[in-house]
């Protein structure tokens, strides 16, 4: 069987499965230089057996434009349902997923994140406002901090201080999710113990909150008048059948792990790689004076492209295919990796370079720049994603001059690339740019 597959590292499974999961970036920028565009992981479950990484464009077009039906995205993430819960949106395929999008899409159109602007610019000037110039702060910290609280408010719709206080401790340590934890997914009798139990226990005081807060929600009947997620999905029209309380619950938690970890670690390494560009940073500044919102979500998207967030998207075959001319058998999960495409000398001139006019010169080919993933099940938070780091960017750049407090690195937390070291900056306060003085 394992001949059916392309070459790939000889290293023992469970070598690879840990090298894949912590080292992600490393791992798969040499098993490149080794094998190719193409190469097949063998790991260990709860992940899959074979794994076959593809990066180059064409490659990606041919998976993210195939048959939701021949590609399952559910199944590639299965080992995220103890967590998300069966109907997440990122754990379900075809019919059922195609009716939860269409459910979610209202709360993320156009109008939607519109309404959602002012709020998100309330909280981050709020949360800006209280960094102190002189000082030296962790902004990894300082911007899940704001996120979180975004979620909150965006999201869930909590804005009162008793369910702040109730739900707030919750979400963080659902959040801080120890990579051991995963283990306790294949094997259960591990959740009789030590932190495996501490997350069980946190997981089911998550959902009772949760649930509570549906129910007091449904028997609002103003919940009409309220913009937030929550009260949207609730609001849904007859045409569709509602979603159920357990739908309801699955889809706010994937919301929380896949839209506030995410949009802070971008928002870090953003202001960190403009630490290291002072001429970028000095536009930058120039820029949120001035409105030039394009330019700061260029900044943003640069630093999703430099600094990978997520190292790649995962679809299972549900039947035997040829994908890049190679034939592979059901079963097999296609891995397009973002780290690699990323990285690639040919679609991205000096990959290396921290250069955001290249979201604004018409350089950048289609599948090239994949933080979102892409095809029907592209990331249905992308746009409020850009929207809220390019108002924190804004907000940051008016108010204050950052330095690096030292170097950085990335590092795995959860299934996410952080700096290792919080991205410590040193603040003062910002004059006006001075083009803006004359």
């Amino acid at each position: 069987m394992t001949d059916r597959y392309p070459p790939g590292p000889r290293l023992p499974r469970v070598v690879q499965a840990l090298l894949h999961t912590k080292w992600h970036a490393w791992f798969m920028t040499t098993q490149a230089r080794k094998f190719g565009d193409v190469f097949t992981l063998r790991l260990v479950p709860p992940m899959p057996e074979h794994v076959v990484v593809f990066s180059r464009p064409e490659h990606i077009r041919e998976i993210f434009a195939a048959d939701p039906a021949d590609l399952h995205a559910g199944e590639g993430n299965r080992s995220l349902e103890a967590i998300m819960g069966e109907h997440s949106l990122l754990l379900t395929d075809e019919a059922e997923h195609a009716r939860a999008r269409r459910l979610l899409m209202p709360a993320f159109t156009g109008s939607a994140l519109a309404g959602y602007r002012a709020l998100v610019e309330a909280i981050a000037e709020a949360h800006v406002d209280t960094w102190a110039p002189g000082s030296t702060v962790t902004t990894l910290d300082r911007m899940e901090d704001l996120t979180l609280e975004v979620i909150m408010q965006v999201v869930f719709g909590v804005t009162d201080e008793r369910g702040r206080a109730e739900l707030m401790p919750l979400l963080r340590r659902i959040l801080d999710i120890n990579p051991v934890v995963f283990l306790g997914f294949k094997w259960p009798r591990l959740q009789r113990f030590g932190l495996w139990k501490r997350f069980q226990q946190d997981k089911v005081a998550l959902d009772s909150v949760l649930y509570a807060e549906i129910a007091r929600r449904r028997a609002q009947p103003e919940q009409d008048r309220r913009t937030d997620v929550l009260s949207r999905l609730l609001a849904v029209g007859s045409g569709d059948e509602p979603l159920t309380d357990a739908e309801l619950r699955d889809q706010l938690v994937t919301l929380l792990l896949a839209g506030h970890e995410t949009t802070a670690s971008a928002l870090s390494w953003a202001l960190h790689e403009m630490a290291a560009a002072p001429a970028v940073q000095e536009r930058a500044r120039q820029a949120a004076h001035d409105g030039d919102d394009r330019y700061l979500e260029a900044v943003l998207k640069e630093a999703m492209r430099r600094r990978t967030v997520i190292g790649g998207v995962p679809r299972q075959l549900t039947r035997d295919m040829t994908i890049g001319g190679i034939p592979l058998p059901r079963g097999t999960v296609v891995h397009t990796s973002i780290v690699l495409a990323h990285q690639d000398l040919v679609n991205h001139a000096e990959p290396e370079r921290f250069r955001p006019e290249r979201f604004l010169d018409g350089s950048l080919a289609p599948n090239t720049w994949l933080p979102f993933g892409g095809g029907v099940r592209r990331c249905i938070g992308a746009s409020l994603s850009l929207m809220e780091g390019t108002v924190v960017l804004r907000e940051v750049l008016s108010r204050y001059r950052f330095t690096a407090a030292q170097g950085e690195r990335g590092r795995i937390r959860n299934i996410t690339n952080v700096p290792a070291h919080g991205a410590r900056m040193v603040i003062t306060a910002a004059a006006a740019p001075a083009t803006a003085a004359r």
